[in-house]
């Protein structure tokens, strides 16, 4: 018992620190990509993200010899090559070419919301009493972004809901790939989600090699940055983490990735959301914890109870 439970805080501590490498390399991501889109159009700059990612990872599967996914997790890795490894990335460099990439974090964090709310209904995960306020908060801080946007342009509207629409194909993908994770390996679905998204990008070649070879060097780098740590690696994580916990709480943990992607677009490109914008964005995050709470009303019933005087048990006379 004493080292099930050993192997169990070992499997809790890794999967923790798994998802802790996911969130650091998923928040710089969005600062490569609002970098490398003034130089890489979204479609040519989500082929040589995922194109690279997928050599990388098909590299790594055929040596350890894993062999092809079991039949039964190909719905999860098309549903989330196509749509989470593909729709998503080409949405979301779009949408950052047209907003700055915290508010295009501060959106996209929707999909905790998203992910709980297809979690409950379609892997049967329950439903948090809160989720359904939680939403209408999140999608009122989303109205607040957009119309912080809305004088700067139509363009920057438009860039908020490609974040939107990247949201929620994030959260299909991720409700995608929980119940495929029971047959086949992290390093299987990653390796083959990204080679669908590359194949289906593939018409984009010609623009990628245009566009890479009369860019600066720098632009090159941020494509090989994102193929290799924060879709290569931190795509593997993700699914080691996900496999080891529920769809939901594993959106939550990427609470955080507004607040390091604020940060890092401020001290690497000098961006930093208006007020409104943030006000917005806030609002998004606190639907997020409000529909990722609990209530804590079992927890101080069982605190009084065993706070109360404990009835004493009579005392039987000594037997003389």
């Amino acid at each position: 018992m004493e080292k099930g439970f050993t192997m169990s805080q070992r499997s809790s501590t890794a999967a923790a620190l798994a998802a802790g490498v996911t969130v650091l390399f998923w928040s710089s991501a969005f600062v490569s990509i609002r970098d490398a889109g003034r130089y890489v159009e979204p479609g040519p700059l989500t082929l040589g993200r995922m194109g690279i990612a997928a050599v990388v990872l098909l590299a790594i599967w055929a040596l350890r010899r894993e062999g092809l996914p079991d039949r039964r997790a190909w719905p999860g890795i098309v549903t989330a090559g196509v749509l989470w490894f593909g729709v998503y990335m080409v949405a979301l460099n779009w949408g950052e070419q047209l907003v700055d990439a915290g508010t295009a974090a501060l959106v996209v964090n929707i999909g905790p919301i998203l992910i709980a709310l297809l979690g409950g209904w379609v892997l049967k995960e329950g439903f948090a009493p809160r989720l359904f306020i939680g939403m209408a908060v999140s999608f009122a801080g989303v109205l607040v972004v957009s119309l912080s946007m809305s004088g700067e342009g139509a363009t920057s509207v438009l860039g908020v809901v490609l974040c939107l629409i990247a949201a929620v194909t994030y959260a299909i993908g991720v409700v995608a790939q929980k119940p495929a994770l029971r047959h086949t390996s992290p390093l299987q679905f990653t390796a083959f989600g990204s080679t669908i998204a590359a194949v289906l990008c593939l018409p984009f070649a010609p623009a990628l090699a245009s566009e890479l070879g009369e860019a600066p060097a720098a632009a090159t780098l941020h494509v090989v940055f994102l193929g290799v740590f924060p879709t290569a690696l931190a795509f593997m994580t993700w699914a080691y983490a996900l496999k080891r916990t529920t769809a939901g709480k594993m959106g939550a943990t990427t609470y955080i990735v507004p607040a390091l992607v604020v940060l890092m677009s401020w001290a690497f490109l000098g961006e930093v959301p208006s007020w409104l914008t943030l006000a917005g964005g806030a609002l998004c995050l606190l639907g997020v914890a409000v529909s990722r709470s609990k209530s804590r009303r079992p927890e101080a019933a069982a605190e009084v109870a065993a706070a109360a005087p404990q009835p004493v048990e009579p005392v039987a006379p000594p037997v003389r």
